[in-house]
Order: C-alpha cells, then structure tokens, then sequence
C-alpha cells in the first residue's frame, strides 16, 4: 500500500534512451554496395529498354550504341535515381528509422547556403586557374561533346534535368546521405566518414582522368565538411545541383 502513502511514492523509473538505429561501418558498406547495384540497374534498364524497343539485339554493342546517344543517357540517369531512392528507403526502413532524420533531408539556412556556395566557387576557380595554366581544358572533352551534341539534338533540357536535378539526388543521397551517416556514427567518426564517402563518390566518376578525379574528389570532401556543418543534406544536394548546372550551361550555350 505504500504506493498510496503520498510520504512514501512509488519508485519512478527513467527509460532508458533507445540507441539511434543506424547502420555502422560494415552495415552501411554492404547496404551502400547494394544501393549503388540498384543505381546501377536503374540506368541500365534505361538503355536495355530503349534496345528492346528498337529491336536491336541485346549484346554489349547494341547497348553501347544506345547508350551512347544524348537522350539514352539522360534517361538512364534519370531512371537510377527512382531506383537509388528506393534500395535507400529500404536500408533506413529495416532499422525501423525515420527517412528524414535518417538523411538529415532538413532545408539549410540561406547563411549555410551562401557560404557552402562561396567555397564551391572557390574551389572551382582555383581549379579551372589550374587548369588554364597547365593548358588543360577544363571540361573533359568526352563531356563536351556528349553535351553539344545533345544541344544540336533537342535533348538539351533532358540532359540538364538529367545532370543538374537526377544525378546530384541520386549521389549526394548515396554519398553525403547514406554513407556519411552510417560512417560517422562509426569508428571513423566524422572526418574519416567525409573522406571515405567522398573517395568512393569520385569512384562513381571513374570515366574521367586523374586531374578531374581529383578536383572531385576535393569538392566531396568539401560538400562533406558542409553536410557536416549545416545537418543538412539539401545543402549538398544543391549545391552539387548548382555546379553540374554551371557546368552544363556554360558547355552547352557558352563554351568555345
């Protein structure tokens, strides 16, 4: 009867606080392999389709040679983020944790915006100094030509869409998402998952040479330190936006 006795409360007992569920190293390498596999059957499935439609036989020269073509592209980058979002939801899903908190999909302030904005310009100039006083292009040319041709082709505004709104989703929520917030949680803590993620983010861009490998690998590390900095992932996701569009346009309409 104690219970009842005001001088003598029953005990209150604390809960204990549930531990955040999140994927740690090993758990987010495999489920980020799994992801990236989905990525990667999105945009094939693009090409295979498109194949298929066009009677070609399914070898990997008929691939190559839709694959090949601006519109074919665009829409294979486009078709890997549906697919990327949805091997991502299920990895977040089986730990029973919330999709938002889980990427950090909080919108920045216009403060973090500017200066995560500031730094992207910075480092590009510094590059694009570079590249000019080495006499190397600035865009890899294999770009420019797929870019161009598909201006000339009236894919123009697919391959921006594709560029500039499906493939800074599809990366920076694999990357700057997934990754960095399974990693930090880890043993690599925070620096060590902003260097892992962007390493295995400048993998993804294997078609380019060593020097651009490196300035992307240097603005991952950067779209890292900001996805850090402001809890935000749509920070990095725009971000990544603005830079592949300044890219995208300045190729298309602008370059020599």
């Amino acid at each position: 009867m104690d219970s009842l006795n005001p001088d003598h409360p029953p005990p209150t007992v604390t809960p204990a606080h549930e531990a955040p569920r999140v994927w740690k190293f090993w758990g987010t390498a495999l489920w980020g392999i799994v992801i990236f596999a989905a990525m990667f059957v999105g945009q094939i499935g693009a090409i295979v389709l498109l194949a298929v439609q066009r009677g070609l036989p399914m070898d990997l020269a008929s691939l190559q040679l839709v694959g090949g073509e601006p519109q074919a592209l665009a829409l294979s980058v486009i078709l890997g983020l549906p697919a990327t979002l949805a091997a991502v939801w299920l990895a977040i899903r089986i730990k029973r944790a919330s999709f938002v908190d889980y990427l950090a999909l909080r919108w920045p302030s216009w403060k973090q915006l500017l200066f995560g904005a500031v730094g992207l310009i910075l480092i590009v100039v510094a590059w694009e100094t570079m590249s000019r006083s080495l006499g190397r292009e600035a865009t890899p040319g294999f770009m420019t030509d797929l870019l161009k041709s598909g201006r000339d082709k009236g894919a123009a505004f697919f391959l921006l869409f594709a560029f500039s709104v499906a493939a800074p989703m599809s990366e920076e929520v694999l990357a700057r998402g997934f990754l960095y917030r399974g990693w930090s949680a880890s043993f690599l803590r925070v620096p060590g998952a902003i260097i892992l993620s962007s390493l295995l983010w400048t993998v993804v861009h294997l078609q380019y040479d060593l020097y651009f490998l490196a300035e992307v690998f240097s603005i991952g590390l950067w779209f890292g330190y900001m996805r850090y900095r402001s809890s935000s992932l749509w920070l990095t996701i725009v971000l990544h936006a603005l830079n592949n569009l300044t890219a995208v346009v300045l190729t298309m309409w602008l370059g020599s």
